[in-house]
């Protein structure tokens, strides 16, 4: 059955300008960390694609080692893009990342040079793209020289291979701020950047937040429910069928899970109180922040990404509940 997205895609999604640049992103993204790859169902994946863009989510996000296997998600986003969104390319914003391990040898990784380029080309080739809306060095390569990685983000955009550059894991603020400043001397301002925050976890706060605020440069904060954790997933124990029920789980761990407990049930109650689920007081909670733009959330089933959709508008926080929420992470 051929896809028309729906006419009203974009009458409740807010969309938030990223920094200092042109660029508006939808206030929920959606990311292809997992559920998009060879071990899963691809009419699954189509289904969640689908549902974000009819509920106005234009961003989708990938890196080249997403899967598994590695570079399995590109290719079977390349697959549903051609069969189902390339009416839509020009709504879409398309995003993925070199840094983390991707093939053997020593030019499978990091932030050379020779590995970010090779990748953005091997990414594009997957997904059958001309170019991505945002390439992003994934990580910090503490033995690179800045410049040369920079260097291969401002070329990927000056090739026409990207639009926009970001950086994801920078959270030293000073190594972050030098890599924007190395960005702006070459004339490729950095648009965004990607790191991890949620309630459980804020090393992004502070000073990092602060100098992105500071620099005009846009946030896209991924794991904002703790792979799960920031869910009613656990709050009964841990199901086999679950992430963390699988022995074969590298991203959640059991233990985790039940040194987290005792918190997260006292951000269920609170999150009652407010009329929200406890993931929809999750995403709220970081889109509060004034130096988030985006909250990046995954899904593996479609009811996942609708009952999301009322946090973007959901009422604020007032000082009480905040209080009450940081004596609960404590």
């Amino acid at each position: 059955m051929v896809y028309e997205a729906k006419a009203e895609r974009y009458t409740n999604m807010p969309f938030q300008r990223c920094g200092n640049s042109g660029l508006k992103l939808p206030r929920l993204s959606l990311g292809l960390w997992h559920n998009f790859g060879d071990v899963d169902e691809i009419d699954n994946a189509r289904r969640l694609l689908r549902a974000a863009f009819d509920a106005g989510i234009t961003h989708f996000d990938l890196a080249n080692n997403y899967g598994p296997p590695p570079g399995s998600a590109e290719r079977n986003f390349g697959r549903l893009l051609a069969e189902d969104f390339a009416p839509y390319r020009d709504e879409l914003i398309i995003s993925t990342k070199a840094g983390y391990h991707m093939w053997s040898g020593p030019y499978g990784e990091w932030g050379s040079r020779k590995y970010m380029l090779a990748s953005l080309d091997q990414s594009l080739e997957r997904m059958g793209l001309d170019y991505v809306d945002i390439f992003y060095s994934h990580r910090y390569d503490p033995d690179t020289p800045l410049e040369e990685t920079m260097g291969a983000l401002d070329t990927a955009v000056r090739s026409g291979k990207a639009l926009y550059a970001g950086l994801s894991n920078y959270y030293d603020p000073e190594v972050f701020s030098r890599a924007v400043d190395i960005l702006e001397a070459l004339g490729t301002p950095c648009l965004i950047h990607q790191p991890r925050y949620s309630m459980l976890d804020r090393k992004a706060e502070g000073s990092l937040f602060e100098t992105q605020k500071k620099r005009g440069v846009g946030s896209i904060v991924f794991s904002p429910l703790e792979q799960g954790i920031l869910t009613d997933r656990y709050l009964n124990g841990i199901p086999e069928d679950s992430r963390a029920g699988r022995s074969d789980s590298p991203f959640l761990q059991p233990g985790k899970v039940e040194e987290t407990m005792q918190m997260v049930q006292q951000l269920n109650a609170i999150a009652r109180q407010r009329g929200q689920s406890l993931a929809q007081m999750a995403v709220s909670w970081v889109l509060r922040q004034t130096a988030v733009t985006s909250a990046l959330i995954g899904a593996s089933r479609v009811e996942q990404i609708e009952n999301l959709l009322p946090a973007v508008e959901a009422a604020g926080f007032c000082d009480e509940e905040l209080e009450a929420i940081n004596e609960a992470c404590s």
